[in-house]
């Protein structure tokens, strides 16, 4: 009884223009089986996160080209503006946040193909599901029998650690569900897995695989030239490490699983996998590979960071991260006319493109998928970096 007025409770205090309902039956689905469990259950209402997504395209520009491949395997996610519900002062609110995302898949289009269509969803579940419970776990007092006070604080720290969890969970359940998909119909495929969550002038990174984030920063420099000039460049800051099987780490816990790293070309899990971390692979899950990200702390933005960059490995395979914020300043010069120096992409190319036929160019051999999200005021297309 008391468990089905908390769940009234809930639905009265989350209404935030679009409602989210959660019955007992329904959470305890989620307890036990995660996102999916819930989807699937009869005993939850349809969710439809469809008003949680706002239009506005502006801060992702995203291209995605298989390259010298057969097949693209390579799916990208980009929503820059999602609301999702904050624990504030006055009780439960709701606030603006971004999400990007690269699934570099392998050995077939199922795993990344599923992870980009079901990543979405199941994040932004998860954040409510956690919302709910943080709510009552944090504020809920007892004031005589059957009596609730609710006291509300705000904490970053609350919201950072719900949206983590979230990231988290919301991989967890996406293997999990491959996995077993991939037993059903001998599915040999896998993805990698960079996802990138903006809000309140910082980004977060969960990572698995290895694709890359980085951001651009302007840096001033003395002119080698001419010790009176200063000269102006973006400086990459990788945000991610790759998860290759010899890495110390990554090569330890594959050891100890009872598989090897052997070179066959490059570093490989048993001689087949060129990566250690990923969705699906069910084949060596045995081994060693495994599907938990791994996650930076929260960073906070500076005025001085310009671009952050998204980009399956296939982008980094003959470009180095410093090339593509050389490309990015290279680019914005020719936009504000600072620079007369000639472009070396064709004229209609977004900076997405430009990064993509840059790779082309070089030579790369994989798919190329790459998300670019401009923090800048200066151009018409950008907020202010502090409302990312």
């Amino acid at each position: 009884m008391e468990g089905e007025k908390v769940a009234l409770l809930f639905g009265a205090l989350l209404c935030l223009g679009y409602a989210y309902e959660v019955s007992v039956s329904c959470m305890m689905a989620y307890d036990e089986g995660g996102a999916s469990a819930v989807f699937n259950s009869p005993e939850c209402p349809r969710w439809d996160f469809s008003a949680a997504i706002k239009n506005g395209t502006e801060k992702c520009l995203v291209t995605t080209h298989k390259g010298r491949r057969k097949y693209q395997e390579d799916r990208i996610t980009c929503y820059p503006h999602v609301i999702i519900p904050v624990l504030g002062e006055d009780g439960p609110n709701e606030a603006s946040m971004g999400i990007a995302a690269v699934f570099d898949g392998h050995g077939g289009e199922e795993a990344s193909e599923m992870a980009s269509q079901k990543f979405l969803h199941y994040f932004l579940l998860h954040v409510v599901f956690d919302t709910y419970k943080n709510l009552f776990s944090h504020s809920k007092e007892y004031e005589g029998a059957g009596q609730y006070s609710l006291k509300f604080k705000v904490a970053d720290e609350l919201t950072h650690g719900i949206l983590e969890k979230a990231l988290l969970r919301t991989i967890q359940d996406i293997d999990s569900e491959f996995s077993q998909e991939a037993l059903r119909n001998d599915y040999i495929s896998g993805s990698t897995a960079i996802v990138v969550l903006w809000m309140n002038g910082q980004i977060f990174v969960g990572n698995l695989g290895d694709s890359k984030a980085l951001v651009c920063s302007r840096k001033t420099h003395i002119d080698e030239d001419n010790e009176d000039d200063l000269v102006a460049r973006l400086e990459a800051e990788e945000l991610t490490k790759d998860h290759h099987p010899d890495r110390d780490d990554e090569k330890a816990r594959i050891e100890a699983a009872g598989g090897v790293v052997l070179v066959v070309g490059v570093p490989r899990v048993n001689g087949i996998l060129a990566v250690s971390r990923s969705i699906g692979d069910i084949r060596l899950k045995r081994y060693g590979v495994i599907a938990e990200p791994e996650v930076t702390g929260w960073r906070r933005l500076s005025t001085d960071d310009w671009y952050v960059v998204i980009g399956s490995d296939g982008i980094f395979e003959r470009t180095t991260s410093q090339d593509v914020c050389d490309i990015l300043l290279r680019e914005h010069a020719k936009e504000n006319k600072t620079s007369i120096g000639s472009s070396l992409c064709p004229s209609s190319s977004s900076l997405a493109d430009c990064i993509v036929h840059n790779a082309f160019s070089k030579g790369s051999s994989d798919n190329l998928s790459v998300i670019v999200i401009p923090l800048r005021q200066e151009s018409p297309s950008m907020e202010h970096q502090q409302q990312i």
